[in-house]
């Protein structure tokens, strides 16, 4: 029931949303990454685990502590009586409830919307799911991998010559749902102010994704054109002399103009009037992405990404998200903050010149703060 001794309580600088409250009942990315967001603005955040914890916290990497900043942790066994009524004690004081269960779980741990709306009204309740409370899919497992592929994500390649979709290296559906959750939170948040209502958000992992993959469709969604026809390809990945990855982004035509014209200078054939139109490349593509690889591959970074800048084209070196981390430009912004437990990349939005997000304080040990956060509670003191 209880965790280790609580950490001595750091001042958190005031952010936009201090004075919000919120009760999160959710593990590994989705719906956590979404109350990191909220606890970066300045929101107070409890979260709530099993006494086994996040499952986040077991697997390899550092996805608990990516997700988890900024919050307490509690431990409730929510299967129990007692604490399921301690669970619903602290509901009453919240703002907003994040739960990311499968459909009906948190039904029958007596922390369901219903439950949780008649102790308290005005609760804004967001639930996380990989396919929404309604639908045949409802009670379907899944992963990133598996929203994906349901969402039509998986469908593009995503560079030219790909002939099989590729899945993403960054769990694009699993932030997709964070970040719309995120919004639909403080949209409800907003629209309380008017009404004294809450809401039950239904945010589907699935649904976001598609979102994301709509902008690739027609108007309708009846069509998704041609495996290619999303791509240009000048607008891909390039191996330079040295081994090193470069990414162009000559997709406009004066890009790909100032493109050819430094290129051709190492295969002449790039500077072939057949390659004069969006069209004419893309109907040549085959051959002119064999072309730019061959450029490309003349001489080394370095030298390609000098001439790049010199001339205005879009073009970056890939890099790792170390590498990017300490980048003199992302220094410059502000977005990476230091904190004892490493390095975190902060809400990356600056408001008035300076970053909107903040850390005071890593993600918790397990159940790290339930003694204090319960024996507040059961004293009838303001526990957030």
């Amino acid at each position: 029931m209880t965790g280790a001794a609580a950490p001595a309580p750091i001042a958190a600088p005031p952010g936009c949303l201090t004075g919000v409250r919120v009760l999160d009942l959710s593990s590994y990315l989705p719906g956590p990454f979404c109350t990191q967001i909220l606890a970066d603005l300045g929101a107070s955040v409890i979260k709530v685990e099993g006494p086994g914890g996040d499952a986040a916290r077991q697997l390899p990497g550092a996805l608990h502590e990516a997700a988890n900043r900024n919050k307490r942790s509690i431990v409730l066994d929510l299967k129990t009586d007692r604490d399921r009524e301690l669970g619903l004690r602290l509901a009453v004081g919240a703002d907003v409830f994040v739960e990311g269960f499968r459909p009906g779980v948190v039904d029958r741990l007596g922390m369901s919307y219903t439950a949780v709306r008649a102790v308290n009204p005005s609760i804004v309740y967001c639930s996380v799911s990989g396919f929404g409370q309604t639908g045949p899919l409802r009670d379907v497992p899944g992963h990133d991998v598996t929203y994906l592929a349901a969402s039509g994500v998986l469908s593009f390649p995503g560079s030219w010559g790909d002939r099989v979709p590729r899945r993403p290296g960054v769990p694009v559906s699993d932030l997709a749902a964070s970040a719309y959750a995120t919004v639909a939170i403080l949209a409800a948040l907003y629209q309380r102010r008017d009404t004294g209502e809450g809401a039950h958000l239904d945010l589907a992992i699935t649904d976001a994704a598609l979102a994301f993959a709509s902008v690739r469709a027609d108007a309708k969604l009846d069509d998704q054109g041609t495996d290619h026809s999303h791509l240009h390809p000048a607008n891909d990945l390039f191996e330079a002399a040295d081994g090193v990855t470069i990414a162009i982004g000559a997709v406009e035509e004066h890009f790909w103009e100032r493109l050819a014209a430094l290129l051709a200078e190492e295969v002449p054939a790039l500077a072939d009037p057949r390659f004069g139109s969006a069209t004419a490349r893309r109907a040549a593509g085959d051959e002119l992405v064999t072309l730019l690889r061959r450029a490309v591959r003349a001489r080394p970074a370095a030298e390609w990404l000098a001439a790049f800048a010199a001339a205005d084209i879009p073009a970056q070196r890939v890099l790792s998200v170390p590498e990017a981390g300490r980048s003199p430009h992302v220094r410059a912004r502000g977005i990476v903050a230091d904190s004892g437990a490493g390095r975190h990349v902060v809400f990356p939005v600056l408001r008035d010149g300076a970053a909107m997000g903040r850390v005071h304080s890593p993600a918790p040990a397990l159940g790290a703060h339930t003694e204090q956060v319960l024996a507040d509670l059961l004293a009838g003191k303001e526990p957030w």
